[in-house]
């Protein structure tokens, strides 16, 4: 054992100082994430804007007033949607929040309706099964209802906690419109100002890291948005209530590696199977299927190897990460996944860690 640790002593220590510098990353982003939340959201709304102001500079419309035109479209276009989408999703939410009671005594019925019917046909069962019976699906209902109350619940405070986020996207927008403005000047100061250390891991980010992320972005943006239209156009066709706020939830758990919209429509379908409603139910799994198989379809052609990293593991560090540091340890967690991907792929974690050469030698060339 203490050759063990000799050996791999070093090993040990050059992975833990990897971790540390991570973990350090991430408390530092963390912390800053909290305090300077309003300078992020401006400098994504800088990146959405800038194209577009570059765009009418080069056609011979000044900066700022290049600028001030791609803010205020920006700013139309997103109150619009936000407004009207946010307006038809919370009026469904709460819809469906209020039919919950309903639909859980429809299913407690239909559950004692079956225990009825398995007690007149098997007259034997002891007196208490019934009873026993009845305990259970009154708990498992109590617990389905709470868990899915909690989370429609949820979903709605975070909808109407907006007076934060309102006020973290003005700010945000006032940011980007002054940092579209006066970007060439920064870009000069940077370019005299910083180390030639800092340049290159800059441009080593820039070609390895960010253009990946923003690719996988686009990419998820669009399958997303593909899950978004299939779900909202099956359920008008299956004339289903609420279809516009149960399309969005879908699209929320189609984000999630390892659930997807199967976390909805598969509870849903069993839930209509029991009450008895089972041809909603095969219509709803036939619309699953065809959601599932487009998405297969279409998920190699759109993202590629935009990432190179596997859903399992985003996930998985993505719950450390939220355990860890919350919100922001979600946001960093698939960019410092890239990060070390791509130091990987470079040879650089091979040059940082090193490993007892002897564990690793052919067995032919000892002999």
């Amino acid at each position: 054992m203490l050759t063990f640790y000799k050996r791999y002593a070093r090993t040990a220590f050059d992975i833990g100082l990897i971790v540390l510098t991570v973990f350090l990353i991430m408390f530092v982003s963390s912390f800053l994430f909290d305090i300077a939340a309003p300078i992020l959201v401006g400098y994504v709304i800088f990146l959405i804007i800038e194209p577009f102001a570059r765009f009418l500079n080069r056609k011979g419309l000044g900066k700022t007033a290049a600028t001030t035109i791609s803010t205020l479209l920006f700013v139309l276009v997103v109150v619009s949607v936000v407004f009207l989408a946010g307006a038809i999703f919370v009026l469904q939410l709460q819809n469906l929040i209020a039919l919950i009671p309903e639909y859980v005594a429809k299913f407690q019925e239909q559950v004692m309706s079956y225990v009825h019917w398995g007690q007149l046909q098997l007259n034997a069962l002891p007196p208490d099964v019934l009873q026993k019976a009845q305990d259970f699906s009154l708990t498992l209902v109590e617990k389905a209802s709470f868990m899915l109350t909690s989370f429609l619940n949820s979903v709605f405070a975070f909808v109407t906690s907006i007076p934060t986020l309102v006020i973290n996207f003005i700010i945000g927008i006032v940011l980007a419109y002054f940092l579209s403005i006066e970007i060439d000047m920064w870009k000069r100061i940077a370019e005299k100002r910083t180390p030639n250390t800092f340049k290159s891991a800059y441009y080593f980010l820039k070609e390895n890291v960010l253009s990946g992320i923003a690719s996988y972005l686009k990419a998820q943006l669009k399958l997303i948005t593909i899950t978004f239209v299939l779900v909202l156009c099956g359920l008008w066709i299956l004339r289903v209530d609420n279809a516009f706020t149960l399309a969005l939830l879908s699209a929320f758990f189609d984000v999630l590696p390892l659930l997807g919209v199967s976390a909805i429509f598969v509870p849903w379908a069993i839930y209509l199977f029991a009450v008895g409603e089972s041809s909603l139910a095969i219509s709803l799994l036939i619309l699953l299927a065809v959601v599932m198989l487009v998405r297969q379809i279409m998920e190699p052609k759109i993202t590629g190897d935009s990432l190179g990293v596997s859903a399992f593991t985003i996930l998985s560090f993505m719950i450390i990460s939220l355990s860890l540091f919350g919100i922001a340890g979600v946001v960093l967690s698939p960019i410092l996944l890239i990060l070390i991907k791509a130091l990987y792929d470079h040879g650089y974690l091979s040059k940082w860690i090193h490993l007892p050469s002897e564990e690793f030698q052919d067995r032919n060339d000892r002999s």
